[in-house]
């Protein structure tokens, strides 16, 4: 029995020594896993710092990403901001590509058109200068006409001058007679001799008679000739007393009084004494022909100087021109006078001279009786 139990007790510490050495290899396996998972822990504490150091890394990243997706989001705006413009510009070049081909070639059909129209300058600059040359050849022409129109006129004007100037020339030609018989008489009876003053005083009497009439015909000689087309400083006053002294017989004749009122100065124009005196001559004898059947006859010329205008009236005392003529009595072969009595060109011709002088006639409606001519010269200087 105590072998039994001997036996029992060795296999129980058998099995005791076994389960003692199975639990010593269980406990050295698990020491050997809890290294193993201690190690493990440590390499997984590692792989977590590392891991988190990652996902730091990775949340750095992703911000990173984050604000380049943002930055990309807004090229990518930009770019298709930028390619909606483009393809916008892409059409206005495209639009403005097929406007320029239309502008080429209407620009094109312009050019030609142009050439046609150089073409056709080109033809009509040469028809003008024809034509050109052919008006100025008829205004040249025309010039001539009007000039040999006014000489005509200054002609017509001097014949029905020639009486009265006649007369006039008579007057110093008797006197001329006279104080020579007068000479020779007191030589031939030996009441004086050659030498003696009383004969040189009526030789010098003829003589300043013979001055006399050389004047008046001199004066008709200057207002004969053609006028020249130059112009010079003119005394109004000394060509009025010249047209007067051509007039004065015919004046005389028919008891004309002449009234004449000028400034105490010399009144001087730019203009042509010859033509001047045309024009005045023309007016008196106008005014002449108007006191005809007239009560009280007079002829009054007056001159004013204003600012830098001359101002010269001739009026007459006469029955005056009716309102419906006077816009017409300065028009060519104008005239009231009975056929043959004139040719109507002495106002027309007046006129023409006037303008001429840059200056204006017409007739003043409120002069009050007769008929008033009124001129304005452009005035230069008073002496």
């Amino acid at each position: 029995m105590n072998e039994v139990l001997v036996t029992h007790e060795a296999e129980t510490v058998s099995l005791l020594q076994a389960k003692l050495e199975r639990l010593q290899q269980e406990y050295s396996q698990l020491e050997e896993q809890k290294k193993n998972l201690e190690l493990h822990v440590l390499k997984s504490e590692a792989r977590r710092r590392a891991l988190m150091h990652i996902l730091s890394d990775l949340n750095a990243l992703n911000k990173k990403l984050a604000d380049q997706r943002k930055a990309m989001i807004h090229i990518l705006a930009d770019y298709e901001h930028d390619r909606s413009r483009l393809a916008k510009q892409t059409e206005g070049l495209d639009n403005s590509r097929r406007a320029l081909m239309h502008i080429l070639q209407d620009a094109h059909q312009s050019n030609l058109r142009l050439e046609n129209g150089r073409k056709a300058m080109i033809h009509i600059m040469s028809d003008l200068k024809v034509t050109t040359e052919e008006v100025q050849h008829r205004e040249q022409e025309l010039r001539e006409k009007q000039e040999q129109l006014v000489q005509a006129a200054k002609l017509a004007t001097l014949g029905e001058l020639t009486a009265g100037v006649a007369h006039e020339l008579n007057n110093p030609l008797n006197n001329i007679g006279l104080f020579v018989g007068n000479a020779i008489d007191f030589i031939e009876l030996g009441v004086a001799d050659i030498n003696s003053e009383v004969v040189q005083q009526e030789l010098h009497s003829a003589m300043q008679q013979v001055r006399k009439a050389t004047e008046i015909i001199s004066h008709l000689r200057t207002f004969g000739r053609a006028a020249p087309v130059s112009r010079e400083l003119v005394d109004i006053e000394q060509v009025v007393h010249s047209a007067i002294s051509l007039m004065q017989e015919q004046l005389r004749l028919r008891q004309i009084a002449i009234h004449l009122q000028f400034p105490p100065e010399e009144v001087i124009i730019m203009g042509n004494a010859i033509r001047l005196e045309q024009v005045f001559i023309n007016l008196l004898t106008n005014a002449r022909d108007a006191l005809a059947n007239a009560t009280r006859k007079e002829i009054r010329i007056t001159c004013t100087v204003n600012a830098d205008m001359v101002n010269i009236r001739f009026c007459d005392s006469g029955l005056g021109i009716p309102v419906e003529l006077k816009q017409r009595v300065f028009d060519p072969f104008f005239t009231t006078k009975e056929v043959g009595a004139g040719m109507g060109l002495g106002l027309s011709i007046t006129y023409g001279i006037i303008k001429d002088l840059q200056g204006t006639i017409t007739i003043e409606d409120d002069c009050g009786e007769g008929t008033c001519f009124f001129i304005q010269l452009p005035y230069i200087y008073s002496s």
